[in-house]
């Protein structure tokens, strides 16, 4: 998972902080350029800045969907440069394949997005502190307080068909807190994605992956290379876990380093992250 030491290294090594920042900072339009041809799906689509009310506070965030239409929901925890113009592209494209997507500041208790900006970049170190910072004050209660007002939130849009199961992805930071979500709304999450999320199965009792059976979702776990190394028996325990399920599941390795699938990130992975994509596709026809 990302760490301070794992940026640190990352710097020292002298690898670009973010080698596509500036086409992030100039918004969504920009970074298409940066997605392969044709990654749009053909759907017109329409977003809007929404503001939900939840336990802790008012979380900022950004809603999308087909223009016409109802269509399963998705909620979409960002990693931990939380939400900005490569996440607002992102819930744009999946918008663009037919649901209806809301993605969040998981930040906004301290923050209203973006928090990394071209004034307070992800490449100065006191930023990154900063927000691993935040990320250690958030644990699976701060997590089921927000999905508890963002499942009905996102039910209640009208682009939204509520008679189909709901799903929920998360990168990085954001791979327990797919768990932690299907876990709050079991009857409601149908399908949760995992990339490059770090935490997911640990050896502890507390462990995000023993509440899979407490749920009723397919899982997808997309793990880079690098957490695999640092804890190659986490792919063993969701698979163990996951096997005996009937629900659709998978597990994998990934060739690419952790935050490959954000195409701003200094690590993307165009080929990594374009199956990947096509893998939550799958999941998400199995299960939504």
């Amino acid at each position: 998972m990302c760490t301070e030491k794992m940026e640190a290294d990352r710097d020292r090594t002298g690898m670009p902080v973010a080698r596509r920042s500036f086409a992030a900072l100039a918004g969504a339009g920009a970074l298409l350029a940066a997605l392969p041809a044709g990654a749009m799906g053909a759907r017109a689509i329409a977003g809007r800045d929404v503001s939900v009310t939840a336990p802790d506070g008012t979380i900022d965030a950004y809603f999308v969907a087909p223009k016409e239409g109802k269509h399963p929901g998705v909620l979409i925890w960002p990693d931990i440069r939380g939400l900005r113009p490569a996440f607002r592209l992102m819930a744009d494209r999946l918008a663009s394949d037919g649901y209806a997507v809301l993605c969040v500041n998981p930040f906004y208790r301290w923050e209203k997005s973006p928090v990394v900006t071209a004034a307070s970049d992800w490449g100065d170190p006191a930023v990154r502190e900063k927000l691993f910072g935040y990320r250690r004050q958030m644990d699976i209660g701060t997590t089921q307080r927000d999905a508890s007002a963002l499942i009905p939130f996102l039910d209640a849009q009208p682009e939204v068909d509520a008679n189909r199961k709901l799903g929920v992805t998360g990168y990085c930071m954001g791979g327990p807190m797919t768990i932690w979500t299907a876990a709050q709304a079991p009857s409601r999450i149908g399908a949760a994605a995992s990339f490059h999320g770090g935490g997911t199965a640990t050896d502890g009792d507390d462990s995000p992956h023993l509440l899979i059976p407490s749920t009723g979702a397919g899982y997808l776990f997309a793990i880079a290379e690098d957490d695999d190394a640092k804890d190659p028996e986490e792919k063993n325990r969701l698979a163990a876990i996951l096997t005996p399920r009937a629900q659709w599941h998978e597990v994998e390795v990934y060739p690419a380093q952790h935050g490959w699938c954000p195409p701003d990130g200094r690590v993307y992975d165009e080929a990594a992250a374009e199956k990947a994509w096509g893998r939550m596709l799958e999941l998400f026809k199995a299960s939504l």
